[in-house]
């Protein structure tokens, strides 16, 4: 299992630490193939104003749910990183589907197993994640984060739905799974 430790680190090195492990909550879930990478130097990120309501979360501890709402539409979940007051998090963008899989059918409104988890919004949908879940440790239920059994081959890019800082190269994928959100290719 994956402790609060494993995310006390810089949020680039969690993130490519990430795919390939399992994320499950209520025992819902599946293998994590697609994140990216925040921190509050980031143009693009919700910390680089400061502190605000919407995102304390975010400024630590590490090893926390971050969630917060997308275009007033969509959940997303940010997994906390680096120290206290450090405001790094890795967004979770894509699953493979492996647990629960009817249950997160039923709430997708969707039979494709790739059309469960490819994006973070439709991956909240099918976890049930909501803004009750932030701030919530991640080594305690409902999350079990597992460990990855072996290294698997990462591909980088650019991110995605952003409009700054948008050179940066901190989305992290999984080589050739078609969970993907969208397709990621080597630079």
């Amino acid at each position: 299992m994956l402790t609060r430790d494993f995310f006390a680190r810089s949020v680039h090195e969690v993130a490519p630490d990430l795919i390939g492990a399992t994320l499950l909550v209520d025992e819902i879930g599946g293998t994590i193939v697609e994140v990216e990478a925040y921190d509050q130097e980031d143009p693009a990120s919700h910390a680089y104003g400061g502190r605000t309501a919407r995102n304390a979360t975010m400024f630590g501890p590490a090893g926390h749910a971050y969630v917060y709402r997308s275009y007033g539409i969509h959940w997303c979940l940010n997994l906390v990183c680096g120290g206290d007051d450090d405001a790094e998090a890795v967004l979770i963008r894509a699953l493979e589907p492996s647990a629960g899989i009817e249950a997160q059918r039923a709430r997708r409104g969707v039979d494709e197993p790739r059309k469960l988890c490819s994006g973070p919004g439709k991956l909240c949908q099918a976890l049930a994640i909501t803004r009750e879940h932030d701030g919530l440790a991640l080594d305690q239920p409902p999350f079990l984060l597992e460990e990855r059994l072996e290294i698997p081959k990462i591909v980088t890019g650019p991110r995605i739905g952003i409009t700054r800082a948008t050179e940066l190269s901190w989305r992290y994928g999984l080589m050739g799974s078609p969970f993907l959100s969208r397709v990621l290719r080597p630079a």
